[in-house]
């Protein structure tokens, strides 16, 4: 199995549902609240833990109920939690306004994942031995590049999420392998709007870059290689929160099971469509077997269409 080490965020999501979401200065009524687990860093743990993943979780939550509750899902889930710390202080949480065509809008408030500014005794000798480490910037950034720089020395591929976007010191992208933008932070990175441009520019810093583009799928590129795109299977999308780190959990186990990058792809996004059908974040993501079937069915209907065209094209 592949292992994994996530050094990441750990949030309790306050979320309300909304027919539209407010603009500022505006007021509008919620139809439903809900505390759901979530934070990108124990989003992705939980993701890669049900994908198939042996998976450890470095962290910090607060002593608070919601620490208690975070630590049990990331432990229901099959996630390794003997590195996640216990800081003084509250939990960290994301305040979610989620509207009814799925979308969002977040305002995280650190709390415990505020004292992660580097590693602790025993957290590199963890990572040493993982196939595989993921990072995204919830957490401090000199606790980022900590990681990213004990994973590098130890030759532990590294797989980066800039989220929330902000500008990547070149230690941090030189220790980096796979930069995971969506589309949106790859356009914030480069200046550029275009996501093949973005892709381009990235790799001038980063060997290889998976960009997320929605609903429309996603883009691979790494240096001197072609451009690869794959669609996103069509769904119905509830709530996209946590989404992204579906992807990107989903996408790390593939890669350790040494699949091949499209077929990768390919079967991270069933996941990601998956967890879009379902409220919450942690909460929403699938297990294997659904991430299998749905993958299964994609590619039928793929080479069903290829069929199709070319009985047209005869």
């Amino acid at each position: 199995m592949t292992q994994i080490v996530v050094f990441g965020s750990a949030n309790m999501d306050l979320v309300a549902y909304v027919a539209k979401a407010p603009q500022r200065g505006e007021t509008v009524t919620g139809r439903e609240f809900r505390t759901l687990p979530g934070g990108k860093g124990a989003n992705q743990a939980v993701a890669a833990a049900r994908a198939g993943g042996t998976v450890s979780m470095i962290g910090a939550v607060g002593a608070d109920a919601y620490g208690t509750q975070l630590r049990a899902t990331l432990e229901h889930s099959g996630v390794d939690t003997d590195l996640l710390r216990t800081a003084e202080g509250p939990s960290g949480t994301a305040h979610i306004v989620v509207d009814d065509e799925g979308g969002n809008a977040i305002v995280v408030i650190p709390g415990a994942n505020g004292t992660l500014t580097g590693l602790a005794p025993g957290d590199e000798a963890v990572l040493a031995l993982a196939d595989m480490l993921l990072l995204q910037l919830e957490i401090p950034l000199e606790g980022v590049l900590a990681a990213a720089e004990a994973a590098h020395r130890h030759g532990v591929r590294t797989v980066l999420t800039p989220s929330p976007v902000q500008p990547l010191p070149p230690g941090l992208l030189a220790a980096t392998d796979l930069l995971v933008p969506n589309e949106h932070e790859a356009a914030a990175l480069t200046g550029v709007t275009d996501p093949y441009e973005a892709a381009d520019a990235l790799l001038k810093q980063v060997p290889e870059v998976v960009v997320t583009l929605g609903s429309a799928g996603c883009l691979y590129a790494a240096r001197g290689a072609e451009k690869i795109t794959v669609p996103a299977p069509h769904v119905t999308a509830v709530d996209s929160t946590g989404a992204g780190d579906e992807f990107v959990g989903s996408l790390a186990v593939a890669l350790g099971e040494s699949r091949p990058m499209p077929e990768a792809l390919a079967w991270a996004s069933s996941a990601a469509a998956l967890s879009v059908q379902r409220p919450g974040a942690s909460a929403a993501m699938p297990c294997r077997g659904e991430i299998d079937e749905l993958a299964l069915h994609e590619e039928q209907e793929q080479h069903e269409q290829q069929d199709k065209q070319g009985e047209h094209l005869s």
